[in-house]
């Protein structure tokens, strides 16, 4: 079994930690580990530093390389530039088509929290067990809901088909990209829907060949550069054709076409957080709302429900806050209440091509 962490994103929610140079998924978020690093070492001892491959752009290389000195170099899935997450997945496939066509593999992310690492594991091996007998099947693997979340998106399963090491597979229905509140509570209430994570295990051939059916001027262009791969102009072919592909999301691009009779769904409690926004991290390491999340050097008195990180030496007192984020780097102070996390990406897009454009 192989096993993919993407590492491409920018995470400007996560800013002014998370920047162009160095995003959320290299930062140390949690502890004192990046998530990239929690994100493949939760992946051992199952899988060997060999069986894991990371999908990332060119620009990040060194500081994977940094990070992850034990993965082989020629394991780096570089995107010359971003075209979304479509094209990243294409050409994840096409670079293990060629030596692994029908092994099992599994998607993973690198900005997020895996709480039942144990567990989680242990799915993984239950589905690419299935994977390896019916090797033109995807399983999504999902969270079971916490609550009627409106920022992720959801997967409407049904009946179980079988289980498996006491793992439940269940029939896929539908894909339902970030319900308005009305529609994620209904999510939430119905019991058989799950948050879509964005796991999934199937085989490198079964996911060209979704790509061949469904994005057939995509294909085209991903097939140029899967003919040069593993020789000496592949590096030129790929950066001469990887910017001709459509930016769209994989959800798009492949997954919202898939047949339910090509898919199953786990729903389990894994423990599972995305930890792309503020807000969204002090959910992930909170024991109850009330509970302040605090890193670095930091003093609080009388305050409830707020995050503060100081990544500076310098001393952070904060007095009577209820639901704030404090954010404290050598260069920028963020100081917000935690509903206000939707403007961050709103005010670091308007630094660019501005005099702080350098904080980006």
């Amino acid at each position: 079994m192989k096993a993919i962490v993407f590492a491409g994103g920018v995470g400007t929610r996560l800013w002014p930690l998370s920047r162009r140079s160095s995003p959320k998924q290299f930062e140390k978020v949690i502890g004192d580990k990046s998530t990239l690093q929690l994100a493949a070492e939760r992946l051992l001892p199952d899988l060997n530093w060999e069986d894991i491959y990371i999908a990332t752009s060119d620009r990040y290389e060194h500081i994977v390389i940094s990070q992850l000195p034990n993965i082989p170099k020629e394991n780096l899935i570089l995107e010359p530039e971003t075209r979304d997450v479509g094209p990243a997945v294409g050409l994840m496939t096409l670079s293990l088509l060629r030596n692994f066509p029908e092994e099992p593999i599994v998607i993973l992310w690198s900005d997020h929290i895996v709480r039942q690492e144990d567990f989680f594991k242990k799915i993984i091996k239950t589905c690419a067990e299935i994977v390896r007998k019916q090797k033109n099947k995807i399983i999504f693997i999902g969270q079971k809901p916490r609550f009627a979340s409106q920022n992720l998106g959801w997967i409407k399963y049904g009946e179980k088909k079988h289980s498996f090491e006491g793992v439940d597979f269940y029939s896929f229905e539908k894909f339902h990209y970030r319900p308005e509140l009305k529609k994620a509570e209904r999510f939430y209430k119905d019991g058989s829907y799950s948050w879509n994570v964005g796991y999934f295990v199937t085989t490198p051939s079964f996911l060209w060949g979704l790509f061949k059916k469904f994005q057939p001027e995509m294909f085209k262009i991903l097939e140029k550069v899967y003919k040069a791969y593993g020789t000496k102009s592949f590096q030129a072919v790929l950066k001469e054709n990887y910017g001709l592909l459509s930016k769209i999301s994989f959800d798009n691009a492949i997954l919202e076409n898939i047949s339910s009779s090509d898919a199953l769904v786990v729903c389990e409690n894994l423990g599972w957080s995305d930890i792309g926004a503020w807000e969204a991290l002090k959910e992930a390491l909170q024991s109850s709302p009330e509970q302040n999340v605090i890193q670095g050097k930091v003093l609080v008195t009388d305050c409830h429900d707020s995050l503060i990180y100081n990544y500076t030496n310098q001393m952070v007192v904060t007095i009577d806050l209820n639901g704030y984020l404090v954010i404290n780097t050598n260069d920028v102070v963020l100081i917000c209440h935690k509903n206000s996390v939707p403007k961050i990406k709103k005010l670091v897009e308007s630094l660019a091509k501005s005099e702080n454009e350098h904080l980006i």
